[in-house]
């Protein structure tokens, strides 16, 4: 049977009076991956909730399969629902699958083949039989198993209820009932949040190998090149949003090659519009047909001062008539795309210092961290990897000097300045601007020296939005904007790819690599950690009681 595919036409979203979404069309046919790409705001988890039937457009339509599936932020069940239950439901489709083709089938043998109903049973029976081989019915249990390893979640009693589970826990449960599901069409939003390497790639290989359409927002660059067949950028281009065929390695050269003939057709027609303008106001009283004689055609003079002014005054009527037209469908300007312009993230240590900006010496927090030894040198870049639950937030803390330790020894430059992106950014007023908020944090003088536009972190429309009404990935930007703004000699990022759009995620990076200061990075982002050029340390769990640090 063949699978259905999902449809979505002309789709228009108004939110707080923006157009999220402003006449979208998408295909999505079974075996196609589709990522959503785009700045935080332009409407990627608008439109899976659009497609998934959660949120209702404000015109347009959607086709979507029966049986579609939807990764949501939290699941559809209470608090007190056990894991065991959550797995019923999503094997209960595959179970109903194998139940009524037994029924059909002990139809089919009381039926004789010659009955007036036997065309029938046997036609439902072989549509049962279709339906079944697409979900993998007869092996939807043994995937269940498989899928709960995979997630890391196969050590999990099935008698656990949700309200007991971390909030990481229950995003892999509900991401397992999903796979288990095989559903013919499946919206994910960021399906690798909170995932380690091991179980990433575990759902990189269930995605790829499901039969149905795909369509998924995410800012796991590595997981878009591992995944996606399609492409298609929410922000802002001269015909609406774009379809890119590949993965997220060949959107960025196809992506780049867009924006240059966007930006050449722009400035190609600018430079005509100036040069019709020119024609069609200044030439007619420029060329004047009396202007000086020469003596050789004073005798023609008459005829030729005809011949001029008829010549001048139909290149005014025709430089006229296509400046009109011109300017009825000239392309708009490329609107300037958030670029990461940091200049130096951290700044330079004293000169010549020869010791370490920080050493720790055999720090334990009990049940968070253990680490023999660690030190970080005034120009230094390192990077601290995995998995969840290993201690990397806790150690960018203790660096910080934002938690004490237990026992051991932490010592600091005696001026070292530092600087911590958290992963979770709160401001205390929520109410004040976002260009308030910089001002206030830096001071006038330096909010002036540095405008924050100029870093490229925030659009230039969100600066008198206030900081409560800013999305998550918004609020972080500020954030780093007011550490590259003032740049410390040591600088602490915490995953600081989450929430930042693909783009400014390759820009960041490219920033980390150079400059002065010393630099401590703590990530779980693959594609950062492959192009990865400073130091590293992995933080494990180790089996007594604390955790150590492997070089």
């Amino acid at each position: 049977m063949p699978q259905p595919a999902l449809l979505a036409h002309d789709l228009v979203r108004v939110l707080d009076g923006r157009r999220v979404l402003d006449g979208v069309c998408l295909t999505a046919s079974p075996g196609h991956r589709i990522g959503l790409i785009g700045e935080n705001g332009v409407g990627k988890s608008t439109l899976l909730r659009i497609l998934a039937g959660v949120d209702e457009p404000d015109s347009g339509g959607v086709t979507r399969p029966a049986d579609l599936g939807h990764l949501h932020q939290e699941m559809p069940f209470e608090a007190g629902t056990t894991i065991a239950a959550v797995l019923d439901e999503a094997l209960r489709e595959a179970r109903e699958d194998l139940a009524e083709l037994d029924r059909l089938g002990g139809e089919l043998a009381r039926v004789p083949e010659d009955a007036p109903g036997h065309q029938a049973v046997l036609d439902a029976y072989g549509k049962r039989l279709e339906q079944a081989q697409d979900r993998e019915a007869w092996d939807a249990d043994r995937r269940a198993v498989l899928v709960l390893d995979g997630l890391g979640l196969g050590a999990v009693g099935h008698d656990r209820t949700l309200g007991s589970l971390s909030g990481g826990q229950r995003g892999r449960l509900a991401l397992a009932a999903l796979l288990v599901r095989r559903p013919s069409a499946l919206l994910l939003d960021e399906p690798t949040n909170h995932l380690d390497d091991g179980a990433a790639a575990f759902v990189e290989e269930q995605v790829r190998s499901l039969p149905g359409a795909v369509v998924l927002a995410s800012h796991d660059r590595a997981f878009l090149d591992a995944v996606c067949t399609d492409l298609i950028d929410l922000d802002p281009a001269v015909d609406g949003p774009v379809r890119y065929g590949g993965n997220y390695s060949a959107y960025l050269s196809q992506k780049h090659a867009e924006r240059e003939r966007w930006e050449r057709r722009y400035a190609e027609e600018q430079q005509e519009l100036e040069e019709l303008r020119t024609s069609a106001g200044v030439t007619a009283h420029r060329v004047a047909p009396d202007r000086g004689r020469t003596d050789n055609e004073k005798m023609g003079y008459g005829h030729r001062a005809g011949r001029v002014q008829n010549s001048v005054s139909r290149r005014v009527r025709d430089a006229t008539r296509r400046l009109e037209e011109l300017e009825r469908v000239q392309v708009a300007e490329p609107p300037r795309p958030l670029r990461f312009a940091a200049g130096d993230l951290a700044a330079r240590a004293a000169e010549g210092l020869q010791q370490p900006l920080i050493a720790l010496s055999g720090v334990r927090v009990p049940g968070r961290l253990a680490l023999d030894g660690l030190e970080v040198a005034a120009t230094d870049r390192l990077l601290v990897t995995g998995g969840n639950g290993t201690g990397k937030s806790t150690l960018l803390a203790v660096l910080a000097g934002r938690l004490t330790v237990t026992t051991g020894e932490v010592r600091r430059h005696r001026l070292l300045s530092v600087g911590l992106l958290t992963q979770d950014t709160v401001f205390e007023r929520p109410g004040r601007t976002v260009r308030d908020t910089y001002e206030a944090a830096l001071g006038a003088a330096r909010a002036e020296k540095v405008p924050l536009v100029s870093l490229g972190l925030l659009h230039e429309a969100d600066l008198d939005r206030p900081v409560g009404r800013l999305s998550v990935g918004q609020r972080r930007r500020l954030a780093l904007a007011l550490l590259v703004a003032r740049p410390p000699q040591l600088l602490l990022l915490d995953e600081p790819t989450n929430h930042l759009s693909p783009r400014l995620c390759d820009e960041l990076e490219d920033a980390l690599a150079t400059g002065p200061g010393a630099i401590v990075v703590a990530s779980h982002d693959r594609r950062l950690r492959q192009r990865w050029t400073g130091r590293e340390i992995r933080l494990v769990t180790a089996h007594d009681p604390g955790r150590r640090a492997t070089p």
